[in-house]
């Protein structure tokens, strides 16, 4: 069984302090004694992305481990319970996803602009028929009670994957791999469909004029590329402390091959979407980026070329794929960039051109990180690292490519 080191609990918990000093100097006034420039708006919208970025990761975790059910995989068998244990975390930031949608329907944060009182009504000086013509679709209510199925599913189908997985290992038997098959395809289904919609509403709708076909698909592949990234570092953490015995390069190796593919898809999404709506010109269509391209130019193209650049260089070649210091280093700069990623999906839409990255992003980044490792790796204790009685985990001891 995983036993949390000291130094990794106090890593943790030293980084879930600087994340509420961020958060009280958010959305607080002492900040202002200590020189730093904040308001409570720019404060939600910080915490609307972080909260963002690492509930997409253990969303995505739980998808992950559905998928290698679905397919019949047997290679990942070896890393399951770290994707499993990623899972844990999705409940925490479903639940403050939630509390920031309740903020904005009460009016304590503005984050959808769309909530505004009198934007739907015709008699209101700030009314817009745009938005009202979406009000069947955008209204708190209906919003809310979305929001609450997507984290409720996903919650109960990691919760039970992970019970199955438990009895898998207590009795043995295919009864509960049978079982865990039947949950991972419903599951999947009901994430294909929930993934997208929670891109629309969570953050399409934050630009509310604007819309993409495109935007779930894109958002997905960001959530891909975290995801795996995220699994092969704590996988390799993991390995380097004496854990992990049957973890090895070619486990990695392939992790490797989904964060290069899943950023190449990432770059094509990306690309697709940018330029049918640059070549159309269409104007309802194009404030999307000139938003982004007036107010956040440096950060649009360096984020754009960090995620895909990085990745197409750096892991191109087998051997980078299968050195562990390599991925440690090409995974950081990964998560950096797609944290940047969702900056820019959230931050202009909210902060306009009154945008900043300092303490209070910086500092929220990293209680966020914190909370997200004392979770994950509280979870890791609760069960043995490797699956006792999986029909493939003999196939993914011996792994070799």
């Amino acid at each position: 069984m995983y036993t949390v080191a000291k130094n990794t609990k106090t890593i943790s918990f030293a980084l879930m302090a600087i994340g509420l000093i961020a958060l009280i100097f958010g959305f607080t006034n002492i900040a202002e004694f200590f020189g730093i420039e904040t308001d409570p708006h720019r404060a939600w919208t910080s915490l609307m992305i972080n909260n963002y970025f690492f509930l997409a990761i253990g969303a995505f975790a739980i998808f992950f481990v559905a998928l290698q059910y679905v397919a019949e995989a047997g290679w990942a068998i070896t890393l399951k319970r770290v994707a499993e244990a990623i899972s844990s975390y999705f409940i925490v930031g479903g639940i403050v996803m939630i509390f920031i949608i309740i903020a904005g329907i009460m009016h304590w944060n503005h984050i959808w602009h769309w909530m505004a009182v009198g934007i739907m009504d015709p008699s209101s000086d700030i009314y817009d028929p745009i938005i009202h013509g979406k009000e069947a679709y955008l209204n708190p209510s209906f919003f809310l009670g979305r929001a609450i199925v997507y984290v409720l599913g996903w919650w109960y189908a990691a919760k039970k994957l992970k019970e199955l997985s438990m009895k898998e290992d207590a009795v043995g038997g295919l009864t509960n791999y049978k079982k865990s098959i039947t949950v991972s395809a419903i599951f999947i289904g009901f994430f294909g469909y929930t993934s997208s919609m929670m891109a629309w509403d969570w953050i399409m709708s934050i630009d509310t004029h604007w819309f993409s076909t495109l935007f779930g698909w894109f958002v997905f592949s960001s959530m891909g590329v975290t995801g795996f990234t995220m699994i092969a570092m704590l996988s390799i953490y993991l390995k380097r402390k004496g854990y992990l015995e049957y973890v090895n390069e070619n486990h990695i190796h392939d992790l490797g091959k989904w964060i290069f593919s899943f950023s190449i898809l990432w770059t094509y999404m990306w690309f697709s979407q940018f330029m049918l709506i640059w070549y159309s010109n269409i104007p309802e269509e194009v404030t999307y980026y000139l938003a982004r391209w007036d107010d956040y130019n440096f950060l649009f193209w360096a984020t754009s070329a960090i995620n895909f650049i990085f990745p197409l260089i750096l892991l191109m070649s087998r051997d980078t794929k299968r050195n562990f210091s390599y991925i440690m280093v090409v995974g950081t700069i990964v998560l950096i960039g797609h944290w940047f990623n969702v900056f820019l999906m959230i931050a202009p839409g909210t902060l306009k051109d009154h945008w900043h990255i300092g303490f209070i992003e910086i500092g929220m980044f990293l209680g966020f990180l914190g909370l997200f490792l004392f979770v994950v790796h509280r979870a890791l204790t609760k069960m043995p690292l490797l699956p006792k009685n999986h029909p493939f985990v003999d196939e993914a001891k011996h792994l070799h490519i």
